[in-house]
């Protein structure tokens, strides 16, 4: 057997890249429209549960065509409470592997990944389905994966008004510094869930709640917004769905079925079901069926976690690595 050699990216190694802004949506927006086009596959991602601490592992599976070529599985611990231990909330680890043989290819730290990766996909879901001149946003949720949220979408938007809010003042707080900081611009930090996302254009819900609750009011989205709820446990009403123009999601397969997600208890009523869905994103970035056509239109976007963003983004890291010498090369076999 000749030898196998593995590249491998730690967390420093990760940062030391400095992935841009640029960089990391376009390895996104490469993934989904392949993903569109039917140039990949997906597995619904399966859960672990251990039992002793609040928290899950997610295990996402997929193999990716086109350009990048590689198949993929990741591992992401999801523990609310890691905080008290001034740890991440998401842990992750991705693996890759030739799609045609299974030689593994690479290990890295995913972590980062999994946020910049979510981030990116809730900024290009903005991009195709929120309103051109929008310029207010409300994002609830301060750990994780909300900082790309927040800098992936002014990214693309340039905000006049961004406003956080999360359940503990020191976290949303910090946060908010944190983005005004990074940003350049001012950034509020509100005291509750209605005067952060009442009357904003973009409404972006990633919570980490114990358990579903509805806290987002329908009654507070304004016509035309967009709407992404992602939470692992809903934050909103069963009425959300009703007042949408067009659901959209980032795979059905994954949407349909499993535990948990934001919007469970819409595909059990039939809210959100194969009728009413308008499309999966990557069907829009690949041009198949179309994005937001009206200003008046809301629209919804619920997306689970695609494996294949985390199989570009991790690809585009370890060229980027390799250019500039970054990352460890080691022997396996």
């Amino acid at each position: 057997m000749p030898p196998i050699y593995i590249s491998y990216l730690n967390r420093l190694d990760v940062a030391a890249l400095a992935m841009t802004d640029a960089e990391i949506l376009a390895a996104i927006e490469t993934a989904l429209g392949a993903q569109g086009r039917g140039e990949a596959v997906i597995e619904p991602r399966v859960h672990l549960e251990p039992g002793v601490a609040n928290g899950h592992f997610n295990v996402l599976r997929g193999s990716l065509g086109g350009s990048i070529d590689a198949a993929g599985v990741k591992v992401v611990g999801d523990f609310v409470d890691n905080y008290k231990k001034s740890l991440p909330s998401e842990l992750a680890v991705l693996t890759l592997f030739d799609r045609f043989d299974g030689r593994p290819k690479a290990i890295l730290d995913a972590s980062g990944i999994t946020d910049m990766r979510t981030g990116a996909v809730t900024a290009i879901g903005a991009k195709y389905l929120a309103r051109k001149g929008s310029k207010v946003l409300g994002h609830v949720g301060a750990r994780g994966t909300a900082y790309w949220n927040v800098r992936l979408l002014d990214s693309l938007f340039d905000f006049d008004e961004i406003r956080v809010h999360s359940r503990r003042p020191e976290s949303r707080d910090g946060f908010a510094a944190k983005l005004a900081a990074d940003l350049g611009k001012p950034v509020v930090a509100t005291e509750d869930w209605r005067s952060c996302v009442e009357g904003a254009d973009i409404v972006v819900e990633a919570s980490r709640l114990d358990a579903p609750q509805p806290l987002l009011k329908t009654e507070w989205i304004k016509p035309g917004a967009f709407v992404v709820p992602y939470g692992t446990m809903s934050a909103v009403e069963l009425s959300l769905t009703d007042i949408m123009s067009k659901l959209v999601v980032d795979d059905w397969g994954q949407c349909k079925g499993g535990k948990f997600g934001s919007l469970r208890a819409h595909v059990e009523t039939g809210r959100l079901s194969e009728t009413t869905l308008h499309a999966e994103l990557g069907q829009i970035v690949a041009g198949l069926k179309p994005g937001r056509e009206r200003d008046d239109e809301t629209i919804l976007f619920w997306h689970r976690g695609l494996s294949l963003s985390d199989i570009a983004l991790g690809h585009a890291m370890l060229a980027k690595g390799e250019r500039l010498g970054i990352g460890q090369r080691l022997r396996f076999a």
